[in-house]
């Protein structure tokens, strides 16, 4: 085989040598490619929005006191009312002072429901003026639960009761003298109902 003559050797080196530095420069992005750490998309970096994550209050606590049956701390719905709170506390007793509590006012969490007994001394109403001492019971005798009718002096649960049970047989109660119709309840207490009531 004649010798390859010099030239093409050249030619052939330097093709060579092109192809170890095209190659070299190659191998140097591949690996600087795997290097570079993934860039993550904007949507993977967003945090989580904590005001969407909180979860809302369903339910509150409140704590039931004075002069209702079973005093103590309850659980209740978040739209409840000071009504709500005193039947879950089992109702007014016989000596509430029913005058002294707006069961329609809204309950807070971890806040209280006073009721407070006849006789005893009122927190100052709203204004800095104390409710009058002769007011009137505010009592309906034909819309109020057995519970609130125990509020009138001489009246237990089981009068009560058939207060309740007469009210639906007649269709209501026309006047307070209608109660000397219920059993249990005589001139004595008929004339304390009168005085709670009219005055």
């Amino acid at each position: 085989m004649p010798p390859t003559p010099k030239p093409q050797l050249a030619i052939y080196a330097a093709l060579a040598i092109a192809v170890v530095l095209i190659g070299a420069r190659y191998l140097r992005s591949g690996a600087q490619d795997a290097a570079a750490p993934a860039a993550l998309p904007p949507a993977a970096t967003a945090l989580p929005d904590a005001a969407a994550e909180r979860p809302v209050a369903s339910r509150l606590v409140v704590d039931v006191k004075g002069a209702v049956r079973r005093p103590g701390v309850y659980r209740l719905s978040a739209d409840a009312r000071a009504l709500d709170a005193v039947r879950r506390a089992g109702g007014l007793t016989s000596r509430a002072d029913r005058v002294g509590v707006n069961l329609a006012a809204r309950v807070v969490d971890g806040g209280e429901v006073v009721v407070p007994e006849r006789g005893a001394a009122r927190p100052a109403a709203a204004g800095g003026s104390a409710p009058a001492a002769d007011a009137p019971l505010a009592l309906d005798l034909n819309t109020a639960t057995p519970e609130e009718l125990e509020q009138l002096d001489g009246v237990g649960p089981a009068t009560a009761a058939k207060i309740a049970a007469y009210r639906e047989q007649h269709g209501g109660i026309a006047s307070i003298d209608e109660l000397d119709e219920v059993s249990g309840i005589g001139e004595a207490k008929l004339a304390a109902i009168h005085a709670q009531l009219d005055r």
